[in-house]
């Protein structure tokens, strides 16, 4: 079952395909091997892997990935349920049952993704420094605070910066997609 509308369509295609694409081939090629990179001062494995995990408490990709499942599940969710009740797509748009859970569905995406970007700036920011300033206190040092290299830090920077606008965009999407559905059940647009 396709989405009911054009720019649902348009939707799925960018958030399943261009998302899913830039996330993991990009996002690996930019991401993959940080954590072997890092490194701090004095550059022994004990302090690089406990100020790694300090700076990234999560890695990107996994955020990501996590983010594109939940976002997929209110879809999901109601494209499971159309086809275990045999619904056609036509009937989506004309029957307000089925365009009001429709609506419901898209408007939880946007909250499942306004949350999501939020998370991404707590975890993330808008920048990815080149020096990061690590607390050692924890490893018994004689020293508190370390300085630590961020490999690529402005690819990384880049990435975030694609990744929030990829949220943004997706955002819109699903409002235009309920201003469209909107519209069609109050006969300002044709059907398709």
């Amino acid at each position: 079952l396709r989405p009911p509308t054009v720019i649902g369509q348009f939707h799925t295609l960018f958030f399943g395909s261009v998302r899913m694409f830039f996330l993991g081939v990009l996002g690996f090629a930019v991401y993959g091997n940080e954590a072997l990179h890092f490194s701090c001062d004095p550059d022994k494995r004990e302090v690089n892997l406990f100020c790694y995990n300090q700076f990234r408490p999560i890695t990107p990709q996994v955020f990501w990935a996590l983010q594109l499942v939940i976002v997929l599940v209110p879809g999901a969710i109601f494209h499971l349920y159309a086809a275990c009740k045999s619904i056609k797509q036509e009937d989506i748009l004309q029957k307000s049952f089925y365009s009001g859970f429709y609506i419901f569905s898209v408007f939880l995406r946007i909250i499942l993704e306004a949350v999501a970007f939020w998370l991404q700036i707590q975890l993330f920011g808008f920048k990815v420094n080149a020096i990061y300033m690590c607390h050692v206190g924890a490893l018994e040092k004689k020293f508190i605070i370390t300085r630590c290299m961020v490999p690529e830090h402005l690819e990384k920077t880049i990435f975030l910066i694609a990744m929030y606008t990829f949220t943004v965009i997706t955002v819109v999407l699903c409002v235009a997609e309920i201003f469209e559905i909107s519209c069609r059940r109050l006969g300002f647009l044709k059907p398709q």
